[in-house]
């Protein structure tokens, strides 16, 4: 049976309602996976740190995933963005939700002498998916220097290069919905040029199956 891991992340500093969340339990409740015979997990994920020892490392030993899907929000993007890469680096600037800061050595992880880990997984397909629904998207460089790199990372190197196709981050915009209702809206439409709850829905839905079909060999 297919097996796929989902994660999201829960509230952080100004981001009380993470739509990261949203979208993942969505995306893991679809029954179109269950009918094509698919396990799917999820995890969201806190906020901090130490969450990738305690959360995302035995997620990924327990369910043993053929795929990997991890999703985070960018709020100061409006567009889909697929990250090609994570980055054995971390920021102090910005505090977890408990308030902790990243290693003083500015590392993930000391013992690793490479400074890039990058998926090999569908993620231009992924792109124009998104394209034929109307969405913005592009592939990114650069997943920050914050939990979603950290996270992006963890899974990268527990998976090692043999699963590097199977794994990859999505950032995701705030839906224009919530943004909305938020009142952060600006005369620029900018708002309007985001995906709404739904799309966004919809587009990771495109990306699982993308994702699932490099995975896993048998034709689904």
């Amino acid at each position: 049976m297919p097996r796929l891991l989902i994660t999201g992340f829960g509230p952080f500093p100004r981001v009380p309602r993470n739509p990261s969340e949203r979208v993942a339990r969505a995306a893991a409740a679809n029954p179109r996976w269950r009918r094509l015979g698919w396990r799917v997990d999820l995890r969201i994920l806190d906020t901090r740190y130490n969450a990738l020892g305690t959360q995302l490392l035995p997620a990924l030993r327990e369910s043993d995933p053929d795929a990997v899907l991890l999703l985070g929000v960018a709020p100061k993007r409006a567009a889909i963005t697929p990250e090609r890469q994570a980055r054995n680096r971390v920021s102090r600037l910005f505090p977890d939700a408990s308030g902790r800061v990243g290693d003083a050595s500015l590392r993930l992880d000391r013992e690793d002498p490479r400074l890039l880990r990058r998926t090999q997984a569908p993620i231009a397909a992924m792109v124009r998916a998104m394209h034929r629904r109307g969405l913005r998207a592009a592939i990114s460089a650069d997943a920050g220097r914050y939990l979603c790199n950290a996270a992006y990372y963890t899974a990268l190197s527990a998976r090692g290069a043999a699963s590097a196709a199977h794994v990859v981050f999505i950032h995701i915009p705030f839906p224009r919905d919530i943004t909305q209702r938020r009142r952060t809206c600006d005369k620029s439409r900018r708002c309007k040029r985001r995906p709404s709850e739904r799309e966004l829905e919809d587009a990771i839905n495109d990306c699982i199956y993308l994702l699932m079909r490099t995975a896993y060999s048998r034709k689904i």
